[in-house]
């Protein structure tokens, strides 16, 4: 596909395959400070809310957060909508056995998992999760490239199975109103380093020079009180919001007041139960465009700085993870953008710098 929007009108096409339906439950927020997390939720509140002008009933993260007494009081009927990503499967198992809890409990109703990439490590847990879902009687997934698409229709073959892009892809020709950036002239490696990095791309092996190398900007940003600390209420959020985000970056802090509150697309959410959640989400969505703005070319091995780069139409160099979530996802919807290029080795770089810049 040659364009975001293409991409965009195949996600919608794709979609179109879930029932008609007034109204759901959405579970699994991202509670958690990974931008690409919240992009991803985005996509499925402004999907839902404005192309399907469906009521999302209920909300709820993982975990102890999920309240069956609450969402059956809230949710009584429609279909059960589970989070998008890159965690379905054995990699990050909180995520999958959350998953697979919701499928197990709740037979009765319809229940949908949007776009993800399907990894499994062992032949033994695929197994395993494959007799989970396909007791389920009406249970779809929708998955991310064509290998998880393989995988899905070979293990979970008593479920409806799709072929779809990344929610954030429902964001495409979003207003960008209120951000306010300058240009570096300098190169920014926005770098991964948990258990998906492929190791032979670390910082130090990048053959780029004035290259900034981070992550995203908000995991920079206090999450809970360090050990040790003592506990007052309140005491995190004051110096996440007041300090790390406030007095180190004011620029980036006032521009997103006006982004969470004054935006065209913010309204949407006073609609949805718990709006603080999703406003929460749409913050984090304006501390990656502008940390990535700041920028002329951007090297990562982050999904979702390369689909935010598209969104963006900054040119970037895409770099595989430790398994074929990045290449796979890649060769299935963005290989003919030409803005961006996919490489497989560090000595690769330079050359791939010079024909951007031929773009």
């Amino acid at each position: 596909m040659k364009t975001t929007q293409d991409i965009k009108n195949y996600l919608h096409k794709a979609l179109n395959n879930i029932p008609d339906f007034n109204n759901c439950a959405l579970l699994d927020y991202p509670n958690d400070r990974n931008i690409g997390d919240h992009m991803i939720w985005l996509g499925n509140i402004f999907y839902l809310t404005q192309v399907r002008k469906v009521k999302i009933d209920y909300v709820c993260a993982r975990g102890n957060d999920f309240s069956e007494i609450e969402f059956l009081s809230c949710s009584k009927d429609g279909p059960i909508l589970l989070h998008g990503g890159g965690n379905f499967g054995d990699i990050w198992p909180a995520f999958q056995k959350f998953r697979e809890k919701i499928i197990k409990q709740y037979r009765d109703r319809a229940i949908v998992i949007l776009p993800q990439t399907i990894y499994y490590s062992s032949e033994e847990a695929l197994e395993k999760s494959a007799k989970v879902l396909n007791e389920h009687p009406d249970l779809t997934i929708f998955v991310r490239d064509d290998r998880s698409f393989a995988i899905a229709q070979q293990a979970f073959f008593k479920c409806k199975v799709y072929k779809a892009p990344d929610m954030a892809f429902q964001m495409v020709d979003l207003p960008k109103t209120n951000i306010n950036f300058s240009r570096s002239n300098r190169t920014l490696y926005l770098c991964r380093k948990d258990a998906e990095m492929n190791k032979k791309f670390k910082p130090k092996n990048i053959p780029v020079e004035n290259l900034d190398v981070d992550d995203w900007i908000s995991f920079n940003w206090m999450g809970k009180i360090p050990k040790g600390w003592i506990y007052i209420p309140g005491l995190v959020s004051l110096i996440r919001e007041g300090w790390q985000k406030g007095l180190k970056t004011p620029q980036e802090w006032a521009s997103r007041q006006g982004w969470q509150w004054l935006h065209p697309n913010s309204s949407v959410f006073n609609q949805i139960h718990r709006p603080d959640l999703h406003r929460k989400s749409w913050g984090y969505m304006h501390s990656g465009i502008y940390q990535l703005q700041n920028y002329n070319l951007v090297i990562t091995n982050r999904l979702h700085v390369h689909i935010l780069c598209l969104i963006l139409n900054i040119p970037h160099i895409l770099l595989p993870g430790s398994y074929y979530k990045i290449p796979a996802f890649y060769d299935t919807w963005t290989s003919q953008i030409p803005f961006c290029h996919l490489i497989e080795n560090v000595d690769e770089i330079p050359n791939a710098i010079e024909r951007l810049a031929l773009q």
